[in-house]
């Protein structure tokens, strides 16, 4: 019994100071502002692939291997598209569960901001390649320019509302106490080509394309307190 009466005021004690440690927060609001721009897409990408089907392996392998390396060596004479090897496999064919062939497929990305030049490229390319996806994007500079033009009219939107908070809580001026800035731009939107054939002629037209416009956001929340 008397060891419980011995502990009870260290008990009563450290609860008092660790009370007494922590930072008394009055009269603390909650502000969120957004900020949303339209952005014009600058990037144009687009990913073709080489695919064979039949019984020899190596066979389909060597046919896949020189369309991608013709590409490679076409695209390789505009400096301003960008060109990229992607996955290559060998897979088998099953048909009611016999295997009846292989199939052998690489894929190729290009990337550029000339998209009229692209587009052309694009066109003579699918004499010999499938084209999987094109889609549009944005540059990394003007990203960033964008963002930066939004956060400052987010901290400016946000400032005047703490203004406002602040005089309608009769107050004469507030203390900025947190504030997280995030971005974000919505994903980018692919034209889906899964069905084009190969066997397109090599005088084919180039596809149509229209970069179109992209949302950048930013968005601010923070916390300011009150001035008694």
């Amino acid at each position: 019994m008397k060891l419980h009466y011995l502990c009870l005021p260290l008990l009563f004690f450290w609860s008092n100071t660790w009370a007494d440690l922590k930072p008394l927060t009055y009269d603390r609001i909650n502000l969120s502002v957004s900020s949303v721009k339209e952005v014009e897409n600058d990037i144009l990408i687009s990913v073709l692939y080489a695919q064979e089907e039949g019984n020899d392996p190596s066979s389909l392998s060597a046919t896949v291997n020189r369309r991608i390396a013709d590409a490679v060596e076409l695209v390789g004479k505009n400096p301003h598209i960008k060109v990229q090897t992607l996955d290559y496999s060998t897979s088998p064919v099953y048909r009611n569960q016999t295997l009846t062939g292989w199939r052998v497929r690489q894929s190729i990305r290009l990337e550029s901001r000339d998209a009229t030049g692209l587009s052309s490229l694009i066109g003579k390319l699918q004499a010999h390649l499938g084209v999987s996806r094109i889609s549009y994007s944005i540059s990394p500079e003007h990203q960033k320019t964008a963002e930066d033009q939004l956060i400052a009219e987010a901290i400016a939107g946000f400032n005047q509302r703490a203004d406002m908070v602040t005089g309608q809580m009769g107050r004469k001026a507030y203390r900025l106490v947190e504030m997280n800035i995030n971005t974000s731009r919505t994903a980018p939107r692919s034209l889906e080509l899964r069905s084009l054939k190969m066997s397109v002629a090599a005088d084919a037209p180039p596809p149509t394309l229209k970069s179109g416009t992209r949302q950048v956001e930013v968005h601010i929340n923070g916390v300011i307190e009150l001035k008694p």
